[in-house]
């Protein structure tokens, strides 16, 4: 393992305990994986995020074959293929949070109830059908869902998020959640209203170059 290789991994344990202080995971749910030469690095299964070491990272080739002293994440397969299809992300993050999980029961989209949404490429986080944790038919239903959008929920389970690295991965997980709970909220109180589609468009295509200088 060389430094750059470590680094990466000390990042997602750091991240995959982040995500944990604010409560996005808890205990053994979860999981993270980067981009990494021919394949990904994951966390691995079964394991709490305050005892995993850089060494029980995994590493899964190519050929999804995994190297390492731990087994992979139950979610390889959705891992492995988000990042073998979408060449514009490098970290897949995968989360249990509890009002994303919430939204994720309900089995359908999340609309355009907060101008946020447009971060997530769309005017819509797409939900897909419910499937087995760990199944290839998760996998094949969660790539048709992210085909233009950064997250989307997993029906009657939780959620995943992309990013071109694993910052901006960690900050949709919790701009997410963030979002959750607001509408929840709202929709306590009463009737929430959606962005409207003109509007959303607009901020589509303005979010595209925000933070570029």
């Amino acid at each position: 393992m060389n430094r750059a290789e470590e680094k990466i991994r000390k990042k997602i344990i750091d991240t995959a305990k982040k995500l944990g202080s604010k409560e996005l995971n808890h205990g053994k749910a979860g999981n993270i994986s980067v981009r990494w030469k021919d394949g990904l690095l994951i966390t691995p299964s079964g394991i709490s995020y305050d005892k995993i070491k850089p060494k029980d990272i995994v590493f899964i080739d190519k050929n999804k074959s995994h190297h390492g002293l731990k087994k992979p994440s139950i979610e390889t397969p959705f891992h492995f293929d988000i990042i073998k299809n979408k060449k514009d992300v490098n970290c897949v993050v995968h989360t249990h949070a509890p009002y994303a999980a919430g939204f994720s029961i309900l089995g359908k989209p999340i609309p355009s109830y907060h101008y946020m949404i447009a971060f997530f490429g769309g005017d819509d986080i797409p939900c897909t059908k419910f499937a087995i944790p760990g199944s290839q038919e998760l996998s094949n239903y969660a790539v048709k869902a992210l085909k233009n959008r950064k997250a989307c929920l997993l029906a009657n389970h939780g959620v995943i998020i992309t990013g071109k690295d694993i910052d901006e991965a960690a900050f949709l997980a919790e701009e997410l959640e963030t979002l959750c709970k607001q509408i929840t909220i709202a929709k306590i109180n009463g009737t929430a209203k959606l962005v409207g589609k003109k509007d959303m468009k607009k901020i589509i295509e303005a979010v595209k170059t925000y933070g570029k200088q």
